[in-house]
């Protein structure tokens, strides 16, 4: 993958664009504007800040449906991405909780966005929501069908999941490339806003270069301003939430200072 072309960089800085609770959700407010603002309002403050490209992520939809999230959903997603789209002059992708891969896909291909993130896209694995299978045989056939040209971004041992049986993590990795055929590889630790363990990084790594080195690698949760330069020397990408907010609370506004800080730490802006 060309990270210049599809991401604005060749070594992307990646905001999380976090949604409220949207319509149908058990905490949604009521005020559909307001999700709308929001996540504008995040989206500006991050590439004002020098963030290169964006992911719109329904957060705020707890409980998560473990798979396939209803129409509404998609339909809400769908006018908040394009509004990005039209709002703010960069790159974004989606991501739709638990692991609609199918929804994302369309969300962007849609709206107007590069690239999804598919939580489980190949393998199975334990979480909150239940057992998840990956469905990149579904996936790869529906980017075919639309003509989207959208890239996928895929996790390998996701954040808030634990693996179902025991398997190698570069097995995985090079599974996850050669016969789930990701264009990118996500790499998290245990939680949204955990660090990534340095060893399974560089596993993914090493069986990425063994495989594919033009396959992306990004860092997926647990990114801080301190951390941050270290994991750029060793990723192709960054992807940022928790550490952006205000207050360091995942679910509150992105901090324009904290964007300005953490850009200026990582690239001497």
């Amino acid at each position: 993958m060309d990270l210049q072309s599809r991401f604005g960089s060749a070594a992307p800085l990646v905001g999380m664009v976090h949604l409220p609770p949207l319509p149908g959700a058990p905490q949604y407010d009521g005020d559909r504007s307001a999700v709308r603002g929001r996540a504008l309002a995040d989206a500006h403050a991050l590439t004002a800040g020098g963030f290169d490209a964006l992911v719109v992520e329904n957060l705020g939809d707890v409980p998560y449906y473990p798979e396939d999230v209803p129409t509404h959903t998609v339909a809400e997603m769908t006018a908040v991405a394009r509004e990005l789209g039209i709002g703010v002059d960069c790159p974004y992708g989606v991501n739709v909780l638990r692991n609609d891969a199918e929804a994302a896909l369309a969300v962007a291909a849609a709206g107007g966005g590069s690239f999804v993130r598919v939580n489980v896209h190949t393998g199975t694995r334990g979480t909150d929501q239940g057992v998840l299978d990956g469905q990149a045989h579904e996936t790869l056939r529906l980017r075919e069908r639309i003509d989207a040209d959208v890239a996928i971004l895929a996790d390998v041992a996701v954040k808030h999941s634990a693996p179902v049986a025991e398997r190698d993590l570069g097995t995985v990795a090079t599974e996850t490339i050669e016969r789930g055929l990701a264009d990118g590889l996500v790499v998290s630790g245990p939680a949204t806003g955990a660090a990534a363990d340095a060893n399974d990084l560089n596993t993914v790594l090493d069986a990425r270069d063994d495989v594919d080195p033009d396959v992306p690698v990004f860092v997926g949760s647990g990114v801080t301003p301190e951390n941050a330069p270290a994991l750029r020397e060793a990723a192709d990408g960054l992807i940022v939430g928790t550490a952006l907010k205000e207050g360091g609370e995942t679910t509150n506004p992105v901090d324009q200072d904290r964007v300005a800080a953490f850009v200026e730490g990582v690239r001497g802006e």
